[in-house]
């Protein structure tokens, strides 16, 4: 009976399929295709400036920006500019961010931090920094001090939320057993509950360096000699459309430059998410 079973055509059916290996796309292919959709539009936007479909004044065409480009790079403004820029958007991540993590620290581990810090926090966050401006203005000034001080506002309520939530999403479990191995109070918290945190901290980070980049735009439109919001409020006063778009440039490059130190920040502080993506 057995060899009439193992015999008849259904039990051919029991097999598993054979599996097809996917074949994978050549490593080298990456950086082309990130960089494929960024190089179209900037042919389209070529093309148009190029055949007049695209007036100047509307929007000046990439020859043009890059006169500009040139013009500052040779009279050293467009250096010190993106320098005095970075360097306040440095600063003011450096202080919101930090703040941020430590008081999401102290709200996600004891329900007395969270008593203490949540309401507060949950006011800096429903309450827009650029409503801050005129407050802050009056305050501190129009010096650094308050350029500064808006894109640490602006940026520690992210990080705050984000660190909360990763300290109380930390497995309980991993905790107890890290107590059960004697490590109590700042090593519990920096071996243990930080890096299993670390992923929402991360992106928390992410999200704060792009909004300083709006804040930066806002601090920058008042009481400055010096940065890329300068640059824009001159390009601004004179209808100088490339040196409009040169700033928007400049900016989108600070952007990827904080988006790349964090990249490499996740690819050093958390190697056990590599993971191979389909491809």
């Amino acid at each position: 009976m057995a060899v009439l079973v193992a015999a008849s055509p259904a039990a051919g059916h029991l097999a598993p399929p054979p599996t097809r290996l996917r074949k994978r796309r050549p490593a080298w292919l990456s950086v082309p295709l990130r960089f494929l959709l960024p190089a179209l539009i900037f042919a389209a936007w070529w093309i148009a400036s190029a055949t007049g479909a695209l007036a100047p004044q509307v929007l000046a065409g990439p020859p043009k920006v890059w006169t500009a480009f040139t013009e500052l790079l040779g009279t050293g403004q467009l250096i010190d500019f993106a320098l005095a820029s970075f360097t306040r958007a440095g600063l003011g991540v450096a202080l919101g961010v930090g703040l941020g993590l430590l008081l999401g620290l102290a709200a996600g581990l004891s329900s007395l931090g969270e008593e203490l810090v949540d309401s507060t926090m949950q006011i800096v966050r429903a309450v827009p920094f650029l409503a801050l401006v005129p407050l802050f203005i009056a305050w501190f000034g129009i010096d650094e001090l308050y350029k500064v001080l808006l894109i640490a506002v602006a940026t520690v309520a992210p990080m705050y939320a984000y660190t909360y939530l990763g300290v109380r999403n930390v497995d309980r479990k991993v905790v107890e057993a890290a107590r059960g191995f004697g490590l109590t109070g700042a090593r519990l918290v920096l071996e243990v509950i930080l890096p299993a945190a670390l992923p929402g901290v991360l992106m928390a980070l992410r999200v704060c360096l792009s909004i300083s980049i709006t804040a930066l735009i806002a601090a920058e439109q008042v009481g400055t000699t010096e940065g890329v919001g300068y640059l824009v409020t001159l390009a601004q006063e004179y209808n100088r459309t490339d040196y409009m778009v040169l700033c928007v440039v400049l900016y989108a490059l600070l952007g990827l430059i904080f988006d790349g130190l964090v990249r490499i920040a996740e690819r050093y502080a958390m190697p056990w998410r590599r993971q191979v993506a389909i491809r």
